[in-house]
């Protein structure tokens, strides 16, 4: 098994004493492991850190072989982690991807997406400038596996027009005559996750919770307690900064 190409660093988890088992996201061969030798070492941390770019090459002998990986920096985003804020979306994005996808299986559109959003959490001034951004690549991702909503028509009358909430049973849309004597049961549908354009804050809280739901009910079931703490934190920073 030989294998080259640029990764988004996903994890690192530390493997004997000084290496460390590293998972990178690649556009066509989706997420791989690798052992990096001195992994943990002072030149190798910034390096490895999660969301960064890195060129990236794994070598096994057989398939079953966890394989030797080596890595050179193309990005960092490291300086992003000084920053409350963009650090909690890096952390939970990071997380979510390397728990959520299977390895050695092909996201090409998940992966652009991904590095479409880390983009933006390094370009924008505020939050205000890519969470609506993050909450469309939670949807997607949930698509990708096979877990997607159906946001396009209403769940129970098949109306296409004023749509205003999501069942968290059946993750379809729902029409504001439809939910009537139903709201406080149903997630609130935000316009922008259907119909483009930008989101004010009080969507992009009201997206998440819909994309947090079916990511904790669907995707997460094994690993809610570990990998949520994250997405909880970021939450928890997202409406500091809304307050």
């Amino acid at each position: 098994m030989h294998l080259v190409a640029d990764a988004i660093v996903l994890s690192v988890r530390a493997h004997g004493e000084h290496g460390a088992v590293v998972r990178g996201f690649t556009r066509e061969a989706g997420v791989w492991p690798g052992y990096v030798r001195g992994g943990h070492s002072r030149r190798l941390r910034p390096i490895l850190q999660p969301t960064n770019l890195v060129r990236a090459e794994w070598r096994a002998r057989t398939d079953e072989q966890l394989p030797a990986l080596t890595v050179e920096l193309i990005h960092s985003r490291a300086a992003m982690y000084a920053a409350a804020l963009p650090a909690a979306a890096l952390e939970w994005l990071a997380a979510l991807t390397a728990a959520a996808l299977p390895e050695a299986q092909s996201y090409p559109r998940l992966h652009d997406a991904l590095s479409g959003v880390l983009d933006a959490v390094e370009a924008a001034p505020t939050a205000k400038g890519w969470a609506g951004a993050l909450a469309r690549y939670e949807l997607l991702l949930l698509a990708e596996l096979g877990f997607g909503l159906d946001l396009s028509a209403c769940v129970a009358t098949g109306a296409v027009d004023d749509l205003a909430f999501v069942s968290p049973k059946s993750g379809g849309a729902v029409s504001r005559a439809a939910a009537v004597g139903y709201e406080a049961r149903l997630l609130r549908l935000p316009a922008f996750l259907h119909e483009g354009g930008e989101a004010r804050w009080d969507e992009v809280i009201d997206a998440l919770a819909i994309t947090g739901h079916f990511i904790e009910r669907d995707v997460l079931v094994d690993r809610r307690r570990e990998l949520l703490s994250a997405r909880d934190r970021l939450l928890d920073r997202l409406k500091r900064a809304v307050a």
